[in-house]
C-alpha cells in the first residue's frame, strides 16, 4: 500500500513539474522606438505600445478634402469592391475556425439508433440499440484553451486585415483620384499651349508670306506645335490608364466608368498635434501582426501540452434488445462509463519525434512573427516619415514653382512682344515658351503629388482622426 501511494505521489509530482514546462513565450515584445520624428518637430513623438485600437472607427476621413465627388467614389468602392468581399470572406472563415476550436472544449452529446447483425457457427442474431453518448475532455495542461485562444486571435487578425484592406482601398481610390486630377491640370496647360502654338504658327506663316521672316521660323513653329500635341497625347494615355485603374477599384469594367475631366484644386490637410502617438494602436497592419504574435505564442502552448497526458471522460446509456418491439422496455436498459474503445487517460510515450517536431515548428513560427511584428512597426515609422518629408518638401517646391511660373510667363510674353516688333529671333520665343510650359507642368505635378502624399499620411497614421457615429458596419453585420 505504501508503495502504491508512493507511486501516486511520484506521478502527481511529475505531472506538476511537467505542467511548469508548458510556459509560453510573451505575446508582446519590446520594440526600440525613437523619441520623436525626424520630419515633424511640431508633432508629438512620444510613442506607446498599448492595446490595438484598429477597431476604432475612422469615420469619413476623406471628407477633410472637401470634395463631394471623391466622397461618392470612395463610398461606391467600399460598397462594391471585390477585394473587400474577399477580405470579408477570410474573416468569416477565421471566425468559423475559431468556432470549431471552441467546440472541442465543450461537452459533447449525441444520440444513435440502429440494428447490429452478428453471427457464428451456431446462428445469427440482430441487436437493436438506442442510446445517448456523452464525452468531455478535461483541459489538463491548457491544450484546448491555448488552441481556442490561438484561433480567436487568428480571427481578430483577419478582422484587422479586413480593416487594412478597407483603408488601403479607400486610400487607393483617393490617390488615383488626385493623380487623375493632376493629369487633368497638365492636360489643361497643354491644351492652352497647343492653342498658343497654333496661334504662333499662323503668325509666323503670315510673316513668312509677307517676306518678313525665313522658312526656318515656320519649320520651328510647326515642330513646337507637333511636340506639344505629342506630349498632350502622352498625358492623355496616362490619364486613361489611371481612369481604368480607378474603375477596377470601384468594381467596374473600364468601359463602364470614366471620370469627367477637371483640373486639380490645391489640397491642404492639417495634422493635429499629438496624433502620431496613436500609430501603433491605430494601424490595422500592426494590430494584425501583434495578434499573429499572440496566436503563435498560444500555439507553442498547444505544442508543449501534446507531450503530456490527455483525459477524456465518456459515458453512454440507452436501450438494447434483440427484438425491436422490446427495445424501449425498462428491462432493456444499459449504460457504460468510460470509453468503449481505448482509455480515458492517454500519455504519449513513443511517437517517433512527432511532438518534438511540432514544437520546433511552433518555435520557428513564433520567431518569424516576432520579426514580422518588429518589421511592421518599422514600416509604420517609415510610412509616416516618408509622407511627412514629402509634404514638407513639396510645400517648399510648390512655392518655388509658383515663382518660376510667374517669371516664365512674363519672359514668354516679353519674348513674344519682342518678336512681333522684330527685335529678336523666333528662337528666343520658343525657348521662353518651353520654359513656361515646363514650369506650369512641374507645378501641376507637384500639386498632385502633395494631394497624394496627404492621403498617404492619413493612411500611414491608420486612417482619419475625427470620431464618427457609425462603427465598422461591415464587420459588425458579419458577426
Amino acid at each position: 500500500m505504501k508503495n502504491f501511494n508512493l507511486k501516486l505521489s511520484t506521478l502527481a509530482a511529475a505531472l506538476v513539474l511537467a505542467g511548469c514546462s508548458t510556459t509560453k513565450p510573451p505575446e508582446q515584445v519590446a520594440v526600440d522606438l525613437p523619441g520623436q520624428y525626424r520630419e515633424a518637430a511640431t508633432l508629438d513623438g512620444k510613442w506607446q505600445v498599448a492595446q490595438p485600437a484598429d477597431g476604432a472607427d475612422r469615420g469619413a476621413w476623406w471628407s477633410v478634402f472637401g470634395d463631394a465627388e471623391l466622397s461618392k467614389l470612395i463610398t461606391d468602392a467600399t460598397a462594391s469592391s471585390p477585394t473587400l468581399v474577399m477580405a470579408m470572406a477570410r474573416v468569416k472563415d477565421a471566425r468559423a475556425t475559431a468556432g470549431l476550436a471552441d467546440a472541442d472544449r465543450a461537452f459533447q452529446l449525441g444520440a444513435g439508433f440502429g440494428p447490429t447483425r452478428q453471427g457464428d457457427a451456431t446462428g445469427a442474431s440482430t441487436q437493436w440499440r438506442a442510446q445517448l453518448n456523452a464525452s468531455y475532455e478535461v483541459d489538463l495542461f491548457g491544450r484546448l484553451s491555448d488552441s481556442s485562444r490561438a484561433a480567436r486571435l487568428d480571427a481578430e487578425g483577419q478582422e484587422a486585415a479586413y480593416r487594412s484592406v478597407l483603408l488601403a482601398l479607400q486610400a487607393d481610390v483617393a490617390q488615383q483620384y488626385f493623380a487623375i486630377r493632376s493629369l487633368d491640370s497638365e492636360l489643361d496647360v497643354l491644351q492652352q499651349t497647343v492653342k498658343l502654338r497654333q496661334e504662333n504658327l499662323r503668325l509666323v506663316q503670315h510673316r513668312y508670306d509677307a517676306g518678313d521672316t525665313s522658312e526656318l521660323d515656320v519649320a520651328q513653329a510647326n515642330t513646337e506645335l507637333s511636340v506639344t500635341q505629342a506630349e498632350q497625347e502622352g498625358v492623355s494615355r496616362s490619364r486613361a490608364q489611371r481612369d481604368h485603374a480607378l474603375a477596377i477599384l470601384l468594381g467596374k469594367a473600364p468601359a463602364q466608368f470614366t471620370l469627367a475631366p477637371e483640373p486639380l484644386q490645391p489640397v491642404t490637410v492639417a495634422v493635429p498635434p499629438g496624433l502620431p502617438s496613436d500609430l501603433l494602436q491605430r494601424r490595422p497592419d500592426i494590430a494584425q501582426a501583434q495578434r499573429q504574435l499572440a496566436a503563435a505564442s498560444a500555439r507553442i502552448g498547444v505544442a508543449k501540452a501534446a507531450f503530456f497526458p490527455s483525459l477524456v471522460l465518456t459515458a453512454s446509456g440507452g436501450y438494447g434488445s434483440d427484438a425491436l418491439h422490446n427495445l424501449f422496455q425498462w428491462s432493456s436498459r444499459s449504460w457504460l462509463l468510460g470509453p468503449l474503445v481505448g482509455t480515458m487517460l492517454n500519455l504519449p510515450l513513443l511517437d517517433g519525434g512527432r511532438n518534438k517536431a511540432n514544437l520546433a515548428r511552433a518555435d520557428a513560427s513564433y520567431e518569424s512573427v516576432v520579426a514580422n511584428y518588429r518589421q511592421q512597426v518599422l514600416v509604420g515609422f517609415q510610412d509616416v516619415e516618408d509622407n511627412l518629408s514629402a509634404l514638407r518638401t513639396l510645400d517648399n517646391q510648390i512655392r518655388f514653382q509658383e515663382d518660376a511660373v510667374k517669371s516664365a510667363q512674363l519672359a514668354a510674353r516679353l519674348a513674344d512682344s519682342r518678336y512681333r516688333n522684330g527685335s529678336t529671333s523666333y528662337f528666343e520665343v520658343i525657348d521662353a515658351q518651353r520654359s513656361s510650359l515646363s514650369a506650369q507642368r512641374a507645378k501641376s505635378q507637384s500639386v498632385g503629388q502633395r494631394a497624394v502624399a496627404s492621403v498617404g499620411l492619413i493612411r500611414a497614421l491608420g486612417g482619419g482622426w475625427e470620431p464618427a457615429a457609425a462603427g465598422n458596419s461591415a464587420l459588425a453585420s458579419a458577426r
